[in-house]
């Protein structure tokens, strides 16, 4: 049975019509699509109006939702993610080179950014940032998540970093795994439900302050003042639209200064803390030594050669809005990526293939931000876990047909 959606947005005079014949994609659909493009004047921006059907058997994507501030890391926890997977993830071929999407093998990002409703003067005119919703269109974003989810394709629009400009959009196929990142993956509830895995990157303010300096003090010639009153500008909004999201997630990797420099202000030395939530389905949490104990560790200095001010392990049960969690923590920095061995080997349910993985993938991507501290070794192991909660998915939906024909 074929299934159908139509997606719309502001219709302008002098339109035109593309057809696309009926494909096969990777996962086996069978799709047909009409796209109606219209645009006004010689602006870059453009409109559409999208029929995609597809017909076949149920979908194979799954689909994660990574959310964080602008300048927390999320571009490089998605390179870590999809190296676990396998393939470089590149722009669409052919496409925008202005494109925010990624696609592998495997996985396909979409940038939320692509979602909003007001080009940079929109936002300006009405005096509202990229964080309000009132700058987002939600529906559109449900509308189209759903359907990849389902095995459809859809027409995305872009959001062009460079010229502030809505572009007309791309043609996004069902990927076995869609990663939605941006500022606001679990803020609609109907985006949220379609999840069936969710992470949030939390880089406390004085962090977030200390890397923002160092980035744009040193690599944008901008003033101590001009980064304060940035920060300032988008507290408000991020506490009242971003920040709360966190409560929903799977997962939080939470930065935080570290506790083995008294008064450290720099941010270079970072504690952080992987926040996991307990009885997710096809998901186990990580844990230090024994699951369920409180564990303080400092690793010897014979196996794990690290400087001032070392390394030091924390692992044990809490509570994170009223939900149980287990939660990992590591304080200071690696010298000897290739001695993180002897950490990984302390780890358990960290859903490596083999002995070693962890290792190897941080030794893989050493020039990363982050291979040096926690960062890089949670978000490498949240990666291996989300592959693993993949193939149960998959696993338990080819499954189920067999189970329904014995029933």
């Amino acid at each position: 049975m074929a299934v159908c959606t139509i997606h719309t947005s502001t219709q302008s005079l002098n339109s035109r019509c593309s057809l696309y014949t009926p494909t096969k994609t990777h996962l086996g659909f069978n799709q047909r699509q009409v796209v109606f493009y219209s645009k006004r004047g010689s602006s870059r921006r453009g409109s559409s109006s999208v029929i995609t059907c597809s017909a076949g058997g149920d979908s194979q994507t799954i689909v994660i939702g990574l959310a964080a501030d602008s300048g927390c890391g999320k571009s490089t926890f998605m390179r870590r993610l999809t190296s676990v997977f396998g393939g470089a993830a590149e722009p669409p071929k052919g496409g925008n080179p202005d494109s925010n999407t990624l696609i592998s093998d495997t996985t396909t990002v979409i940038c939320l950014d692509d979602y909003h409703s007001l080009d940079r003067t929109g936002r300006k005119v009405n005096g509202v940032t990229a964080l309000d919703p009132r700058a987002n269109n939600f529906d559109l974003m449900y509308e189209q998540v759903k359907a990849i989810k389902d095995g459809v394709a859809v027409d995305k629009p872009i959001y062009n970093h460079v010229t502030g400009l809505l572009d007309p959009p791309e043609l996004i196929k069902p990927p076995k795994i869609l990663v939605i990142e941006g500022l606001h993956p679990m803020y609609d509830e109907r985006v949220r439900d379609l999840l069936d895995f969710s992470i949030y990157l939390d880089i406390s303010n004085e962090v977030k302050f200390a890397w923002k300096i160092q980035r744009d003090m040193a690599e944008r010639g901008h003033s101590l003042e001009s980064i304060k009153a940035s920060i300032e500008a988008r507290k408000p909004d991020f506490d009242a639209y971003i920040d709360p999201q966190k409560q929903y997630a799977d997962t939080v990797i939470e930065v935080l200064p570290t506790e083995l420099i008294p008064d450290d202000n720099e941010g270079k030395v970072l504690r952080v803390k992987l926040i996991m939530k307990e009885g997710v389905k096809h998901f186990s949490p990580v844990y230090l030594f024994d699951e369920g104990s409180t564990i303080s560790w400092i690793p010897c200095g014979r196996k794990l050669t690290c400087s001032y001010p070392g390394i030091k392990f924390a692992y044990g049960p809490d509570t994170y809005f009223d939900h149980e969690v287990s939660v990992l923590e590591m304080d200071g920095q690696f010298d000897r990526l290739d001695e993180l061995i002897y950490v990984e080997s302390h780890l358990s349910n960290i859903s490596t293939k083999f002995y070693g993985e962890v290792t190897q993938q941080m030794l893989k991507h050493a020039d990363f931000p982050g291979s040096n501290n926690g960062t890089g070794l949670f978000q490498t192991i949240v990666g291996l876990k989300i592959r693993d909660l993949f193939e149960q998915l998959i696993a338990t939906k080819q499954a189920a047909p067999v189970e329904a024909t014995k029933a």
